[in-house]
């Protein structure tokens, strides 16, 4: 089932989109902020994204570049905004498609469609950025100041599956089956020397990290 985000501040707006597009069989998250859009971009992965500029707390730009960051999924911007410039600008940015309001449902159930069938063509993983270095998932690379970081096998897998859940918390258990190679599913010590060593690659303090943040007694998070 695809899984579609609809970031939309109105509510009765965002009620009729939301029943509409289960109605045709799609999975529908709701999010009526900008903060709370890109967490559940993080969090929930969804395979479309239909975005409000709009929005109270952040504006829908700055929204659709930070999931640029770090993911390729469709944007279908659903804007207010009519003047060219705001489209190119969104266009630009990184949307697969601008969408005016008021529109026609089957104009919007049809461009969902299409950016849907983009999605599937070319097919893209992450590349994440931090304020301290970037994960480029397609390369396996890991740039800190721009120069490469050499991680081990372990290290670069343990990297790669925080990255890929950017901004979300990632269990112990489901970290530990990443390592390929290891047999270490109860073995949690492990996990924390693994994620000590990658601190010290990659942190500019490891004795307070910004980016490999701990959840006690759940798993990890990288922040950006």
């Amino acid at each position: 089932m695809t899984r579609v985000l609809v970031v939309e501040d109105e509510l009765a707006l965002a009620r009729a989109l939301g029943i509409t597009l289960r109605a045709k069989g799609y999975d529908v998250d709701l999010a009526g902020t900008g903060a709370a859009a890109l967490d559940a971009a993080a969090s929930r992965h969804p395979d479309l994204v239909v975005l409000d500029l709009g929005l109270p707390d952040l504006d829908g730009m700055d929204v659709l570049r930070a999931v640029r960051g770090w993911s390729r999924v469709p944007v279908v911007v659903l804007s207010a905004r009519r003047d060219s410039s705001e489209k190119v600008a969104a266009l630009d940015a990184g949307a697969d498609d601008y969408v005016t309001k008021p529109f026609a449902m089957d104009e919007l159930l049809a461009r969902l469609r299409a950016a849907a069938r983009r999605g599937e063509i070319e097919p893209v993983e992450p590349v994440v950025v931090t304020a301290g270095f970037t994960v480029d998932l397609p390369r396996r690379q890991v740039l800190r100041d721009g120069a490469m970081v050499r991680l081990t096998p372990t290290e670069w897998n343990l990297l790669a599956e925080l990255a890929r859940s950017v901004g979300a918390v990632v269990g112990r258990r489901e970290l530990l089956q990443a390592l390929r190679g290891q047999h270490l599913d109860r073995e949690t010590h492990y996990l924390r020397v693994y994620v000590a060593q990658l601190r010290r690659k990659l942190e500019t303090d490891p004795a307070a990290p910004r980016h490999l943040i701990t959840e006690p007694g759940v798993g990890y998070r990288l922040v950006p």
